[in-house]
């Protein structure tokens, strides 16, 4: 570099160092270099070290084969560093992850081999001996939460038939095993699982199919459906069936599997009501969505526990694609209220989702004035939450009244003001009467 060569002229005389390095040095630098490359998340000193001394076929951690941080260091002859803050073993510039990428021949099947470890990890006798229930890793066995959450989406992107088989030796009892808890204690806080799956009494129920399902691995659940007979409809820990799990993912192939079955129940709601095709819509998952569809026995217009039904999913979460798939349906109301007496219309507007506001109001049959059982509107929805665009929309139509009030008296601009959307209040105030009786 100081004779003037660019980043890249350093990094490939860097790694043609590195590769001429004597003994396991070479190989554990390149190694090192691939998991920090390809891990779905930066792995802490401690995890990566862990990593690294996993022996396939092993059926435990021989403690003398994991290799200390200064080791790993040292072959990578400052390729990577540690993030001080949070421990995390880091590429030494962006530019690097750029350079190692556009070599396609540096690592071999790199998702293949970081699964392989992590079903190994997740296979040792050690760590089929925890109990289920706990809630999180032991710090002896600091590859485990890694391990347990992301080996789906390695295994996804890099099938072997050994990975094939230790995913099959894992998911076997997989209501038994502690990585299925962690995955889901993982995975509930972005997903559909949210506030279903609260960890106390461990997966019970969470089967291998389950967890296939849930991970998207198609594969494996044609293999798994093969090996025993499974209840294809059974609920888990959550009340989820396999099939509204796969919906929930947006894993199409595996939804096809499921649905080729003859015994399937794809209307099967779990227990806050929720059937595969609400997951499917609240998720956007268009694919998954028309593969539904197509079952005559799916009901489209299937509300939850909470009255919510797939397009009022869909119109909350803004999925635009969705909802017009479902309105082509003569099942489908697009005015059906929830308990609270909310519309699609109103989740829409109050999340701001302004082109799902503009195909519902294109239909006849909805009212962009109906108020929920607050007295609440459309307008008043997005006004509170500061949502101008939704708010334009609707004062462009002349059902929409802007001054009306909720049932203790309160206008749109009344909650615009409070909130302090000084651009709701600058659009609603020439439209509002002199008086108002809220509080």
């Amino acid at each position: 570099m100081a004779r003037g060569n660019g980043l890249s002229d350093a990094y490939t005389t860097t790694l043609t160092r590195l590769r001429a390095q004597k003994g396991n040095k070479s190989g554990l630098g390149l190694k090192v270099l691939m998991w920090v490359l390809y891990s779905e998340r930066p792995l802490r000193a401690e995890e990566l070290c862990h990593a690294l001394g996993v022996e396939i076929g092993s059926v435990d951690l021989d403690p003398i084969n994991v290799p200390v941080l200064r080791a790993l260091l040292s072959s990578c002859l400052g390729l990577v560093t540690v993030e001080a803050s949070s421990s995390t073993v880091q590429l030494v510039h962006f530019t690097l992850q750029e350079h190692l990428l556009s070599d396609p021949t540096l690592f071999h099947n790199p998702h293949s081999v970081i699964a392989e470890v992590c079903l190994t990890y997740l296979n040792f006798r050690s760590v089929w001996d925890l109990s289920p229930t706990l809630r999180s890793a032991p710090s002896t066995m600091p590859l485990l939460e890694y391990a347990s959450c992301y080996w789906g989406m390695h295994t996804r992107m890099g099938m072997t038939e050994n990975v094939m088989m230790l995913g099959l030796r894992l998911l076997d009892r997989f209501d038994e095993h502690i990585s299925g808890q962690l995955l889901l204690l993982h995975s509930k806080q972005d997903s559909f699982l949210d506030p279903g799956f609260d960890g106390a009494g461990g997966p019970v129920g969470f089967t291998g199919l389950h967890g296939a399902s849930f991970l998207g691995i198609a594969k494996i659940v044609a293999a798994i459906l093969e090996m025993k007979k499974w209840d294809v409809n059974a609920s888990d820990c959550m009340g989820f069936t396999a099939i509204a799990l796969a919906a929930g993912g947006g894993y199409e192939e595996v939804v096809k599997i499921l649905l080729e079955r003859r015994d399937i129940n794809s209307n099967k709601p779990e227990n806050r009501g929720q059937t595969p095709l609400y997951c499917a819509a609240w998720a956007g998952y268009e694919g998954v969505v028309k593969m539904l569809l197509e079952r005559k026995d799916v009901n489209p217009d299937k509300p939850d526990n909470r009255g919510q039904t797939p397009l009022s999913g869909a119109s909350w979460n803004g999925h635009e694609k969705v909802v017009k798939i479902l309105l082509e349906h003569d099942e489908v109301n697009p005015e059906k209220p929830d308990v609270y007496g909310q519309t699609p219309l109103f989740g829409a507007a109050s999340n701001g989702h302004e082109r799902v506001v503009e195909v519902l109001l294109g239909r006849d049959d909805v009212n962009p004035d109906n108020p929920n059982k607050y007295g609440q509107t459309p307008l008043f929805g997005a006004a509170w939450d500061g949502h101008e665009g939704v708010v334009k929309i609707l004062l462009g139509h002349d059902d929409v009244n802007p001054d009306k009030p909720d049932k203790l008296g309160r206008t749109s601009l009344w909650w615009a003001a409070k909130s302090g959307h000084i651009g709701v209040v600058a659009l609603l105030q020439p439209l509002a009467s002199t008086t108002s009786s809220a509080p």
